[in-house]
């Protein structure tokens, strides 16, 4: 089967992603290039052939864990776990899950006694309490293997022209000159996601209908505020050239699909994961959100912590094969997840993400204890043509908060609708506070957060 990009691959594309980029990964001593072709094969192996590439991998990683990891070794004596009795992907129930709160407590004990050129990394979170956590080489390679493989999915590769727009202040704040050459060279070029002026976007659309890039990349939101803004100014950009958006970082929701495909004129792959679980599932043109099987595990479990039947939803649960140097195992990732049950027609035997619903702060409790998803209340607001942009935030079970940039003024009118709208849904005693905002700024991040819950889920 033939899983090579698209024969009219410019030259100067071929020279990057054939030369320069393979020269660049093994300077700094990445198996980035192996392993991709690797998994360009076992992509197309059998379920029973995965299972068993992963089985040999986990007990790999537990069998280090266990000798070379201060933290699982205590854990793994405490509990009686022999590592070199792993028999089963099912073992690994056996094992308690790890979270953030454990990682905070015990970061320096889990780090592998035999690491080295550990990276520092954090992530912030729906709680704005960073979670600080440590990558070695061994992980950026397969990461950097399983995003480079995806691309190649869609007839794009490293070293078309590309727009990444992001807010991550790793990338951002590591905008060096040899990180600009660099850049040059795979001809890429960086758009800061959380400067967000209308001046800026404005130059922002300018300098993507200047790049003619093949490729974007960046935070769904991001993308679909660009071409909000690009369709409110009348700008065309269906005529650029461009093949493929990939976004990831957040859910993405079927209106921003919508809105980039139309605006931009291209394809849209979606990508779920994040620094710390991994590169977990790439959409493939067929459709489908493909497990990163080589490298990942991925459970499904319910709130009390036990494995669901494909088909049903629970939170997504990951253990990270090329972790030894800092292992993520059994990690709670707190997003809600479904596990498809039958293969994709792409004919790739990596497992399938039905469904991917979003992170557990995206979901909303009633003042009844009905959780619900808060599309249920965004598509209150986006039925409102006069609401522009808008941000939920639920305080407390007695109190929403509902930040709206309207297309005029707020008036008494539409506020009504709102509140009655929400309290419909979410209790009719619940205090809804409607606030007239001039822009919804981004986070930190530079993602653009439409729902935050502060309730627990019960």
């Amino acid at each position: 089967m033939n899983t090579n990009p698209s024969s009219r691959k410019e030259l100067y594309t071929s020279l990057v992603s054939g030369v320069f980029f393979p020269l660049h990964e093994r300077l700094k001593k990445h198996q980035t290039v192996t392993l991709r072709r690797q998994m360009e094969q076992s992509q197309w192996w059998s379920a029973e052939q995965l299972q068993a590439l992963q089985l040999s991998r986990l007990k790999q990683l537990l069998s280090h864990a266990q000798q070379h990891v201060p933290y699982y070794r205590q854990l793994f004596a405490q509990l009686g776990f022999e590592a070199a009795q792993v028999a089963s992907l099912d073992d690994l129930a056996r094992l308690p899950f790890l979270n953030k709160a454990d990682i905070r407590a015990n970061t320096e004990a889990l780090k592998s006694e035999q690491a080295q050129h550990l990276a520092r990394f954090n992530t912030g979170g729906s709680s704005g309490e960073p979670l600080i956590f440590f990558i070695g080489k061994e992980r950026v390679s397969h990461d950097v293997a399983a995003k480079w493989r995806a691309t190649r999915w869609w007839d794009v590769d490293i070293g078309d022209r590309e727009i990444v727009v992001w807010g991550s202040p790793i990338e951002l704040g590591a905008q060096d000159n040899v990180r600009a050459m660099r850049d040059k060279l795979f001809r890429t070029k960086l758009l800061p996601a959380f400067e967000m002026s209308m001046q800026k976007l404005d130059d922002f659309l300018e300098q993507i209908r200047q790049t003619r890039p093949k490729m974007l990349f960046g935070y769904p939101s991001a993308l679909s505020h660009f071409a909000r803004h690009a369709a409110h100014r009348g700008l065309r950009m269906d005529d650029l050239g461009i093949q493929v958006a990939f976004v990831t970082s957040e859910r993405l929701y079927d209106e921003q699909r919508s809105q980039i495909a139309e605006t931009f004129g291209c394809r849209v792959a979606n990508g779920y994961g994040g620094r710390d679980a991994g590169f977990i599932a790439h959409q493939c043109p067929q459709g489908s959100m493909h497990i990163t099987a080589e490298d990942i595990i991925v459970e499904i479990v319910n709130p009390q912590g036990l494995a669901v039947a494909a088909g049903e939803a629970g939170e997504i649960v990951v253990t990270h094969l090329a972790t030894s140097e800092f292992p993520f195992i059994r990690y709670r990732t707190g997003d809600i997840g479904v596990l498809a049950d039958t293969p994709c027609a792409c004919g790739r035997g990596l497992p399938v993400l039905k469904e991917i619903q979003g992170r557990s702060t995206d979901f909303l409790i009633a003042q009844n204890g009905t959780v619900m998803h808060g599309l249920a209340l965004i598509y209150i607001l986006r039925d409102l043509p006069q609401v522009r942009a808008f941000k939920i935030i639920q305080e407390s079970l007695d109190l929403t908060r509902v930040l709206v940039v309207p297309e005029h003024e707020l008036n008494s009118e539409l506020s009504e609708k709102i509140v009655q709208g929400f309290q419909a849904r979410l209790g009719t005693g619940v205090t809804i506070q409607v606030e007239q905002v001039a822009e919804i700024p981004a986070e930190k991040s530079g993602k653009f957060r439409y729902v935050i819950s502060k309730v627990a889920p019960p």
